[in-house]
């Protein structure tokens, strides 16, 4: 097979120099997007940790249960990148439309239907046994953060639009501004500067919720003013449905649904069970895991990349170009992973010392609890990013189902079962349960890259 694939569109490069530069073309501004956009979250952590243990401990809880019903949602806004992308590979500028559409439609539907499930939240914390203190002000900040659910989705689903027609710049640009937007609105009203009342946790959402209406309503904006983007007619008859496109959605978004949250999940388990050790260990595994998410943002933003590339090799029928696509994707992440993970090996205690006012009496306990935390956080950063690339890769493929089976496998009967075990039966505490994290990983690494492998193989054979 030649390095070059004929298509129906003429001539695909499928020299390696192509696929790395076109993976970093697209990869370095998603990364950078993802990077800002977990800044956002960063910045709420750091500030509201200014505030004292407690009020981090509820942030760390409430922004948990967020994330959880929106990265739930987020699903759904993901199927719409390899619909679009495969769509594209085939030139079929009608079904992006429909796909970008329908896809908003479920965001919003979704939205709807989660928002009691946020705003009743303080009974669900103290039942899942939460301090009720933490649990009363976790529950202030959610039901002004629920709010953020609607922009949050929709912009994603902008994002996935933006991300099949490789116009990764507009997207970085778009999050950095709202980065910028939650960080002065934070300072604003946490602390009550520039003359804005003082409303701590309730101030952090607010933030929150007015960078999320910016960022969409800027890429909207950004869409309708380009001609070429401006040309598939996204808002054109907008309440017009398509049932098919919709029921595409869905069935494709909602294993990819259950896939995120099988991992996200295990996380605010974590928390659950950091949370029955203590305040402090609470505190401490917010910190580590606010630096892993991070550090996991450079293989999440190149897992995008994978679900682009796949998919518009996927559409244009291009089997080589699906393999080279693939191992740029993952090779390009081992070694992203693998400095962050020395990083954090060697500077434990300073990454932890960022996230706290060292000046307060328990900062210095709090420090000595997250350091070891830390370490294990870089130790499987490696594990997570192919676990996070072979996801990608396997959407591109459109391949949800089994993807989503084999990630409830890792995570819960693998991943949960030794987190527990090394925390409690064997008396590791909050270094067991983060032990369990490896374990689970490595399994859902080695379980969705042998899967994207055994695809790729059936489709190279079915080419000769």
């Amino acid at each position: 097979m030649s390095s070059r694939a004929t298509t129906f569109k003429g001539t695909a490069d499928n020299s390696w120099s192509s696929h790395m530069r076109a993976t970093f073309a697209l990869g370095v501004p998603l990364v950078g997007a993802q990077l800002a956009q977990m800044a956002i979250n960063t910045t709420d952590v750091i500030m509201v940790g200014w505030l004292g243990t407690t009020e981090l401990a509820a942030v760390v809880l409430g922004s948990q249960m967020f994330f959880i019903v929106f990265i739930f949602g987020s699903g759904f806004a993901s199927a719409v990148v390899p619909m679009v992308a495969q769509a594209l590979g085939r030139g079929d500028s009608v079904s992006v439309r429909r796909s970008v559409r329908m896809g908003m439609w479920v965001v919003i539907a979704y939205g709807v239907a989660t928002a009691p499930i946020l705003w009743f939240s303080q009974p669900m914390l103290i039942a899942l046994g939460q301090d009720p203190e933490v649990a009363g002000l976790a529950q202030g900040y959610l039901r002004i953060i629920q709010w953020g659910i609607f922009p949050n989705l929709v912009l994603m689903v902008m994002r996935g639009f933006l991300s099949g027609l490789q116009r990764g710049g507009i997207i970085l640009y778009v999050t950095i501004g709202m980065f910028l937007t939650n960080a002065v609105m934070n300072y604003a009203f946490i602390f009550g500067n520039f003359g804005a009342p003082a409303l701590g946790l309730q101030g952090a959402a607010l933030a929150s919720i007015a960078a999320a209406t910016i960022g969409c309503l800027l890429s909207i904006a950004y869409i309708e003013a380009k001609e070429k983007t401006r040309a598939y007619e996204l808002f054109v008859r907008f309440w017009r449905p398509d049932w098919v496109a919709f029921r595409e959605v869905v069935n494709l978004g909602l294993p990819i649904s259950f896939t995120i949250l099988a991992e996200t999940s295990l996380f605010a388990a974590a928390s659950l069970l950091m949370g029955m050790l203590g305040k402090i260990e609470l505190a401490a595994h917010g910190i580590a895991l606010q630096l892993a998410s991070i550090a996991f943002m450079i293989p999440l933003g190149l897992s995008q990349v994978a679900t682009v590339r796949v998919g518009l090799a996927n559409g244009r029928g291009d089997v080589l170009g699906l393999r080279r696509a693939a191992v740029s994707a993952l090779l390009i992440s081992i070694c992203f992973t693998l400095a962050g993970s020395v990083l954090f090996a060697l500077f434990p205690r300073e990454l932890g010392s960022l996230f706290l006012d060292m000046k307060r009496p328990d900062a210095e306990t709090l420090l000595k609890f997250a350091a070891p935390l830390i370490i294990i956080s870089g130790a499987f950063q490696v594990v997570d990013g192919l676990q996070a690339v072979g996801a990608g890769l396997l959407r591109g493929l459109k391949d949800t189902r089994v993807p989503m089976l084999l990630a409830l496998i890792a995570y819960w009967p693998i991943g949960f079962a030794c987190a527990w075990i090394f925390a409690f039966p064997l008396g590791f505490r909050g270094v067991g349960v983060w032990f369990g994290f490896v374990l689970g990983l490595a399994a859902a690494a080695a379980f969705l890259c042998g899967r994207f492998w055994l695809l790729l193989h059936r489709r190279m054979q079915e080419a000769r």
